[in-house]
């Protein structure tokens, strides 16, 4: 099933109302219109709203491609999870995600079959593969291909690794992944290495990172240089900042902020992310970021209680936002700056507001169009010690 044109000459998905991956059906102009109305009309009242920062190229950015399989009429078919169910919609290509993981699974499809490697369906319990997922490097052009299977056995597995080589050159690293879970389109915790280095590296703002099955990261690479750098400005950096970066992942923005002279401590709950944090600061060479493995909000209550003081806070929490109890701590260790990355614009306006009664004011807000065709809005804000409230 290919992609098809509007009257207008614009490429529309061939499943889009189907699959429901993206919310927006118009032309790339009126998106950015809608969400910049959307960003005004939330967050204006707080302080001007900066024009949000398009992409030049809004299509095939995703750098991450999960893929699900199924037989039909002796052929295996490919695409994705319509949203929100377990019902497989067939689709051969998608307009958001990157190209090379399209030629990769085009030529995976043609040898699944031959190997007898069938995919998995949940009605039955047969089948092995439960999905894949193919991770794209932007500055080094590596790709990494995950097969995810619901158990340890994968049928003549280095026969398999040896012909994808050959049929796919691209494929950097081929790793076995066994996820016995039933949980859609989840990683197991064994992971086996076919061949390769099990994990690919990218660059963003001339820091390296090192990019595995499991590390979160962000999937446009060339919008999120614009984030990062954006946030990296609204702090303010200088020779010796101390800087907290809650939140922070696998340590990319923290890591950034050390890169140009700042003290950093990085905060993130998810064990493996830490260690990649970790790997990822000695990749750059960095001596002046350290991490620690705990809930953002718990590790900053206990910095306030030890009268910790820092230069500038950024945090970049998931969707549901910060805490009352996070923003609160903030305001007692007292940074001069705080710098709020947002993946969720309502939750952020919520957050805009407390932050206000402790005395933070947003003093610059800046939208940046992450994902393209999806009704998704990532925003920059800085606020600024003040009295008083908003």
């Amino acid at each position: 099933m290919s992609n098809i044109r509007n009257k207008d000459g614009r490429l529309r998905c061939s499943v889009f109302k189907r699959c429901g991956g993206c919310q927006l059906d118009m032309p790339y102009t009126e998106q950015l219109e809608w969400k910049q109305k959307k960003a005004d009309r939330m967050l204006s009242r707080f302080c001007r709203v900066e024009p949000i920062i398009p992409m030049k190229q809004p299509y095939h950015y995703r750098n991450k491609v999960q893929t699900v399989y199924r037989v039909a009429s002796g052929r295996v078919l490919s695409g994705v999870f319509s949203s929100s169910t377990r019902t497989m919609t067939a689709a051969d290509e998608c307009l958001l995600e990157d190209k090379r993981a399209a030629n990769v699974i085009k030529e995976l499809k043609k040898l699944l079959l031959s190997f007898k490697i069938f995919p998995y369906d949940e009605r039955t319990g047969r089948g092995i593969l439960r999905h894949t997922l193919i991770r794209t490097s932007h500055s080094t052009g590596e790709v990494m291909l995950v097969l995810v299977t619901k158990g340890a056995i994968l049928p003549s597995k280095n026969n398999f690794a040896r012909v994808l080589k050959e049929k796919c050159p691209e494929v950097t690293t081929l790793i076995h992944n066994i996820n016995p879970d039933k949980m859609p389109l989840t990683l197991g915790e064994r992971s086996i290495t076919l061949f390769g280095k099990g994990s690919i590296t990218d660059n963003i703002c001339s820091c390296d990172f090192i990019i595995s099955p499991q590390s979160f990261y962000q999937v446009n690479p060339v919008q999120t240089e614009k984030l990062y750098r954006t946030a990296v400005s609204f702090a303010e950096i200088s020779q010796g900042s101390r800087v907290i970066d809650a939140y922070c992942g696998v340590g990319t923005i923290g890591i950034v902020c050390a890169k140009n002279g700042a003290d950093v401590t990085g905060i993130e709950k998810n064990p493996s992310a830490v260690k990649d944090a970790v790997k990822n600061a000695e990749l750059n060479g960095l001596d002046n970021i350290s991490f620690m493995c705990a809930d953002a909000t718990q590790a900053l209550c206990e910095m306030a209680y030890k009268n910790v003081r820092c230069d500038v806070v950024i945090m970049d929490p998931p969707r549901a936002g910060s805490t009352q109890e996070f923003i609160s701590a903030v305001s007692a260790i007292s940074p001069e700056r705080v710098v709020y990355v947002s993946c969720g614009i309502e939750t952020l306006e919520r957050d805009i507001r407390i932050f206000g009664k402790t005395g933070y004011k947003a003093v610059k807000i800046q939208p940046v169009d992450m994902f393209a065709h999806t009704t998704g809005i990532e925003t920059v804000v800085l606020l600024k010690k003040c009295k008083g409230e908003i």
